[in-house]
């Protein structure tokens, strides 16, 4: 999965931007919180890295091709280190939930505001 294919696949997700960060890595995030960042240059390019349920951690680390994220493994992310091993759907899905645990981490009133903006870009 690349840059183009991650901003497909979170375009309509409410609340979501993204943006090159530390002049490398493009940083999606929800309400101002990152839930994924992609490596544009360098060693790592292509590396994609993510949030993921607590009580799953050691389970994906564990397998080939998935590392814990650098400065970010003790808030339990982890890195696709070799994204090629993985199918797209499962990236994907990876990456979706990530943006709902972060997500669900917000304010009940900033969860509530990007409901309603989703609600009215629906009707719209």
């Amino acid at each position: 999965m690349n840059e183009t294919e991650l901003k497909a696949l979170s375009r309509d997700w409410p609340g979501v931007a993204s943006a090159v960060k530390w002049d490398d890595d493009l940083c999606f995030t929800v309400a101002g919180k990152m839930f994924a960042v992609y490596c544009l240059h360098g060693p790592h390019r292509g590396r994609i890295s993510f949030k993921v349920d607590a009580e799953r951690f050691l389970e994906l680390t564990d397998q080939p091709g998935i590392v814990p994220a650098a400065y970010m493994a003790r808030a339990f992310w982890v890195s696709i280190a070799e994204p090629d091993r993985f199918a797209r759907a499962k990236i994907a899905e990876f990456v979706r939930r990530s943006y709902e645990l972060v997500r669900a981490g917000l304010s009940k009133r900033l969860q509530a505001g990007l409901d309603a903006a989703q609600a009215a870009n629906s009707k719209s």
